[in-house]
């Protein structure tokens, strides 16, 4: 039974991101901000969680964090301007820029983010690792002015997700590192154009919806639980080995796409050192990415840890798998006549 309560904070967590992508003013966007981040609360706070408490009072703390940075940036950058020196509106942007970079875990600001994951069922996973992303972004894409300070965390995020990713055997913290990675990518394409910075969070959003459908469907969460999950259906594992090979970014797949893109856009743009970082730590996550998918493709065993539940709805899993896997042939043909 889907409870009234849920589709009350539902609402009114896409409206707080609305209003803050919308806004004119920044008291307006912060605003939008709280209202997204009270909306959110209750609803990490399902009995459907594995920590409902812990996740919920980690993510509230930190977002609390980093909203009253931005509002303090926000009041000393608008109202004593006069009263500080001319290079002080460059540190007010430093502050305003972390604070959003927090909201979206980017690194270094991204300790919570993996942790929070971990105690969430997958519905609440997939609100944080998409919809949660889009008000932060939109309101960095304002003061992307700053290349060198943003240089840093793209480059702190690759790092950081390749080589943290590498030893988790958790599928949430995997998502989570994946992630953060994937948010290094569209801030490196931000920096010079909004239109691929859109494309890039459609396809990411795409690609892990489809993931995320097939680890609800199985009921896995560990690496162990996924490789026995994966023997019942041939269907579903040929999905989820293109899935994440897409999200990799590996060129047959849509996930390609965007990064394509981007590496077209930094390179016009002479950011050759920053592409060359980018494509290198990405070839670590998509290591872990083919550990995952080789493992499931050879591994043949028929214990299972969980009582295995056929899919019900599995029509719905080969649509979405159907849009994202000849998204690449569609855009293709699109830009070729265009």
């Amino acid at each position: 039974m889907f409870k009234f309560y849920k589709i009350l904070f539902l609402n009114t967590l896409m409206m707080g991101t609305l209003i803050a992508i919308s806004s004119y003013s920044w008291f307006s966007m912060w605003m939008g901000l709280e209202i997204n981040l009270l909306s959110i609360i209750p609803l990490l706070k399902s009995s459907k969680n594995v920590y409902p408490s812990e996740s919920a009072l980690k993510y509230f703390v930190t977002q609390t964090m980093a909203s009253s940075a931005l509002l303090f940036s926000i009041i000393m950058s608008m109202n004593l301007s006069e009263f500080l020196p001319q290079n002080s509106n460059y540190w007010m942007m430093m502050i305003m820029n972390s604070a959003l970079l927090t909201k979206m875990g980017a690194a270094p600001f991204h300790i919570w983010f993996p942790e929070v994951m971990e105690g969430l069922n997958w519905v609440n996973s997939l609100i944080m690792l998409t919809w949660q992303k889009i008000a932060p972004m939109v309101l960095l894409m304002y003061n992307s002015k700053m290349t060198m300070f943003l240089t840093f965390v793209i480059i702190f995020s690759s790092m950081v997700s390749g080589i943290q990713g590498l030893n988790q055997i958790s599928l949430r913290k995997i998502m989570a590192y994946s992630s953060i990675n994937h948010v290094g990518w569209m801030i490196a394409s931000m920096l010079n154009s909004q239109s691929i910075w859109l494309i890039y969070f459609l396809v990411y959003s795409t690609i892990t919806l489809n993931i995320v459908i097939i680890f609800k469907q199985l009921n896995t969460f560990y690496l162990k639980q996924l490789f026995n999950s994966m023997n019942h259906s041939k269907m579903v594992k040929m999905f989820f080995i293109l899935n994440f090979l897409s999200l990799g970014g590996l060129p047959p797949f849509l996930g390609f796409f965007p990064k394509w893109l981007t590496i077209n856009s930094l390179a016009a743009n002479n950011f050759y050192f920053l592409s060359l970082i980018l494509i290198v730590f990405t070839l670590i996550t998509l290591y872990f990415y083919l550990r995952i998918t080789f493992s499931t493709l050879v591994i043949n065993t028929n214990e299972t840890l969980l009582p295995y539940k056929k899919p019900k709805n599995s029509f719905l899993v080969m649509i979405f798998n159907l849009f994202s896997l000849l998204g690449l042939v569609v855009c293709t043909l699109i830009f070729s006549m265009a």
